[in-house]
């Protein structure tokens, strides 16, 4: 066998669909291996990873004891063996750990074995992973992101969910999914009819796909079917996600407001008892990082060397409910993201030092997301001072503008198509800001929507929107060809940020770059 280094490009090739096993060690989560073997099911993850270290994740068929190696060359011939996991059905047999005191800027490969707790002498084949750590001094970084996978029905079909495929052949660094990773509310058919006549079919469904998620059980299992698509397999082997969460890992539009007794897909009729089970779900299925002092939590904060931080905010888990977002004073009930987490953000941004603070929202700031006759996302609609949850974005953009913190990019999804906003402070109603951009993507493999009106509250000026006409409907398939993400590339000599909009055929639909500004 040809033992040279793999580049990121041909290991990325190494890993397509079916060549996932030969070359690489990858592993299909359909390979057949003797029953007496225990197996991987799910392929491997790695998120959150930084200038030392990095998430990994898998995911076992059985009781098994996990053995890890970790090394900086595909050969694995420096390979440090870390102490081994057992994956158990108490957490569905999934598996995750933090690879520590990594070198910086630097290729990482991880290699996992399974043991059956119940015959040691039964071992799996190996299976392989990779990532690049984030560097310690100025290189070229590029990152992807969009939202919204395996929504409004549409599911794996003939040809897979090809925007994982498109971003991959990019190569990122890493992909920041921004929400609604999964359709926990949206159950599946075999078939769709499609407006032309034809019919969509959904070649890979598992039960849980079929109703909506209200046991753990059902929750997980809508992670693991998004894992049965080749393309999310490929990229996941050889490219970090970096995960957000908003409505759909629970329930359309969820608040302390939402009300189930009529929706008669659920028996579950407590949104508390969903997110709870949503959230270890979550947290058990993807590679985000453990917070102590507050083991579920989201929001965070990833160094990614001197040029990015990316502070990644939840605006789900502490909003107050929807309502008419009208109220005049910042109470705990006009809020979305709770009072501790914006004196988080504002306490982490005043200390960044990166040129580029790019926040990263489930939601965006100035489209107007309604919830019936309530409010869903920031903008209220009234179009007049800030009311509503907009008190808690103003006091943060007033904030941001005060403390002298430059170079911060909105990056966002949640709204099933793509645009890009500058918002400008001379055309608000609330103009105690500096100016910024915020770029809309996805959907990933999902309905398209849009697009929504835009609020001037804060000013957004529309520079570049694509979302289905008015003739062509709603909740289109993604077939029709309206999947959406974005690329960032920020340059290690020029430190400029440079942002595409893409859709999942590699069309460039807009591109604009960035100047950083620099502190006197």
């Amino acid at each position: 066998m040809n033992r040279t280094k793999l580049t990121r490009r041909s290991f990325i090739a190494s890993a397509s669909a079916v060549g996932l096993v030969a070359g690489s060690g990858l592993a299909l989560p359909f390979y057949s291996r003797a029953n007496t073997r225990p197996a991987f099911t799910h392929g491997v993850q790695s998120g959150d990873v930084d200038a030392t270290s990095g998430m990994i994740w898998t995911r076992a068929d059985r009781p098994s004891r996990v053995t890890f190696e970790v090394s900086t060359t595909e050969s694995f011939a420096n390979a440090r063996r870390l102490p081994p996991l057992d994956a158990l059905p108490e957490s569905d047999f999934a598996v995750k750990r933090l690879l520590a005191g990594l070198p910086s800027d630097q290729d990482i490969f991880y290699r996992m074995r399974l043991a059956d707790l119940s015959d040691t002498n039964a071992v799996s084949e190996p299976i392989v992973g990779r990532f690049r750590t984030a560097p310690a001094s100025r290189r070229d970084i590029r990152f992807a992101w969009s939202g919204d996978t395996a929504g409004q029905g549409w599911g794996i079909d003939e040809t897979g969910m090809l925007t994982y495929a498109t971003m991959a052949r990019h190569t990122p660094d890493f992909f920041l999914h921004s929400g609604d990773t999964i359709y926990a509310d949206g159950p599946m058919a075999d078939e769709v009819d499609l407006a032309d006549g034809t019919k969509w079919v959904n070649k890979v469904l598992i039960d849980e796909k079929r109703k909506v998620a209200e046991t753990l059980d059902e929750f997980r299992g809508q992670w693991k079917y998004n894992m049965m698509d080749e393309h999310c397999l490929a990229l996941n082997a050889v490219c970090p996600t970096f995960f957000q969460w908003d409505d759909h890992e629970v329930v359309n539009n969820w608040s302390s407001s939402k009300d189930l007794e009529s929706d008669d897909r659920y028996t579950v009729k407590s949104i508390g008892l969903l997110q709870a089970r949503a959230a270890r779900a979550f947290h058990e299925m993807t590679p985000i990082r453990f917070t102590p002092a507050e083991p579920g939590r989201v929001y965070r904060k990833i160094a990614y060397g001197p040029l990015l931080d990316v502070f990644f905010l939840d605006l789900r888990s502490y909003r107050g409910a929807n309502g008419d977002s009208m109220e005049e004073e910042l109470t705990d009930a006009a809020r979305i993201m709770g009072e501790e987490q914006v004196q988080w953000l504002k306490r982490e941004l005043a200390a960044s030092r990166a040129t580029w603070k790019v926040i990263a929202s489930d939601m965006p700031i100035g489209l107007v997301v309604p919830d019936g006759d309530r409010i869903e996302a920031i903008a209220n609609g009234d179009g007049g001072a800030a009311k509503g949850r907009e008190l808690e974005i103003a006091d943060l953009l007033r904030f941001i503008r005060n403390a002298g913190i430059e170079n911060t990019v909105w990056l966002t999804a949640d709204v099933h198509y793509t645009a890009a906003h500058y918002y400008n402070p001379d055309k608000a109603v609330f103009q105690d800001f500096n100016p910024f951009w915020e770029f809309v993507s996805g959907p990933l493999h999902a309905g398209t929507f849009g697009p929504n009106d835009l609020d001037p509250t804060f000013g957004p000026e529309l520079r570049y929107v694509k979302a289905p006409s008015e003739e062509q409907g709603a909740n289109l398939p993604p077939s029709a060809g309206f999947q959406f993400f974005g690329l960032v590339d920020i340059d290690g000599a020029t430190e400029q940020m440079t942002v595409r909009l893409m859709d999942r055929d590699d069309s460039e639909l807009y591109k604009v770059t960035l100047d950083p500004v620099r502190s006197a």
